[in-house]
């Protein structure tokens, strides 16, 4: 049986609703929820999945610009901030609930959790990611050479977020449909059925999240350079907080969630979209 992209990620989404938690009544509230999005940055970690379709081309081994300005319309069409947000929306209804949502609302209106989520949101939208990655190696290169107790906890920090799973197991998925639809499409000749290109991505997990890792690691020491030692310690013990732990693991399924959803749609359009093919 084929994998069902969607399904997979629906079942993330319910997984993280459920596990350790008692059955609770979801929140239906749409203000309540539109505040959860905001408070907590979710509304602008959503708009920077548009930044990740930039790169789709890549995936297909063809230059970002290969498609033209069509592309650029398509993927602005496909990735409609408006759209996903409704999707979030959708899906945090059903799964949300209020104990959830009080938890998360309380650490990000503290004085801490507004400057952390100001400097995360910026980071979401930076759209040099070059530069914000060789600033970042440059500080855990100068962390480690002070042997810096404030990397382990950066490292603390990154764990208990819990997105390194769901990130490996996303950017599998959107590969594997995107690739396989883009060959059907006749954008690109793939060399392996789709078999054969699950277990070559699973050969390569192990690189994948050493990958992952090391750029979480220099990512946040990037975004999070201004906070004191102290303030990144607390914001790890924050995260590491039962209730804040199921948060995260269900923002990062409905993020991944609405990520697969919308390379399906761009694969979808590719049929009649080929390299070079202007308006």
């Amino acid at each position: 049986m084929t994998f069902s992209l969607r399904a997979g990620f629906a079942a993330l989404v319910m997984t993280a609703m459920t596990v350790g938690q008692p059955a609770q009544a979801t929140v239906q509230d749409t203000e309540r929820l539109e505040e959860f999005l905001e408070i907590t940055g979710f509304d602008v970690a959503l708009e920077s999945i548009r930044l990740s379709a930039e790169s789709a081309p890549l995936m297909l081994g063809l230059e970002a610009d290969a498609f033209g300005a069509r592309w650029t319309r398509l993927a602005d069409d496909v990735f409609d901030t408006g759209l996903m947000h409704d999707e979030a929306i959708g899906i945090l209804s059903q799964t949300l609930d209020d104990e959830m949502l009080t938890h998360a609302v309380e650490f990000y209106t503290s004085d801490l959790g507004r400057r952390l989520v100001e400097v995360e949101n910026a980071s979401h939208l930076e759209e040099d990611d070059d530069l914000k990655q060789e600033a970042g190696e440059a500080i855990v290169a100068g962390l480690v050479r002070i042997g810096s107790p404030r990397l382990e906890e950066i490292k603390r920090l990154n764990a208990a977020t819990g997105s390194e799973d769901a990130s490996v197991h996303a950017i599998h998925e959107v590969q594997v449909r995107f690739l396989m639809a883009a060959a059907v499409a006749g954008v690109i000749e793939l060399q392996m059925d789709e078999k054969d290109l699950r277990e070559n991505l699973e050969r390569q997990e192990g690189e994948l999240r050493r990958s992952l890792q090391l750029s979480a690691l220099s990512g946040s020491a990037y975004t999070y350079q201004a906070f004191s030692d102290d303030e990144i310690s607390d914001y790890a013990d924050a995260l590491e907080h039962p209730t804040m732990k199921t948060v995260y693991a269900l923002m990062n399924a409905v993020q991944f969630e609405i990520m697969a959803g919308r390379y399906e749609a761009l694969a979808a359009q590719l049929r009649g979209l080929q390299p070079d093919q202007e308006l």
